[in-house]
């Protein structure tokens, strides 16, 4: 996959996340659970594009392994989204696919960068 695509795709993945937290009803839960869910999310996108900047193989893994966090955290509200909304469970399932997808990626770069 080039460089390109993991951009529009992690970019997709933070848009994806915001309008699911836009579909979900008012509660301290979603309020919060949401929050955090947008936090990460859009860090990864931007997080994903610093890696563009790296200075050196070390700063490129570094980046790459904050990618690799806010993917994980991103994950994990996601899980959280969908014990308290059911209903979303079908959206939800696809965004996480994808999150999962990006995040394999994001690992087997890091590996291969590393050798």
């Amino acid at each position: 996959m080039d460089v390109k695509e993991l951009l529009k795709r992690t970019k997709q993945f933070a848009i994806d996340c915001a309008k699911l937290t836009i579909s979900l009803s008012y509660n301290d839960i979603n309020k919060v659970y949401g929050r955090h869910l947008i936090r990460a999310s859009s860090s990864v996108g931007a997080n994903y594009r610093a890696t563009r900047r790296a200075k050196s193989n070390a700063d490129f893994i570094n980046k790459l392994k904050i990618v690799e966090e806010e993917l994980d955290e991103s994950l994990f509200f996601l899980e959280m989204i969908v014990a308290f909304n059911e209903e979303k469970r079908e959206t939800i399932v696809s965004i996480y696919k994808e999150g999962e997808q990006l995040l394999k990626i994001i690992v087997a770069t890091i590996k291969s960068t590393r050798k």
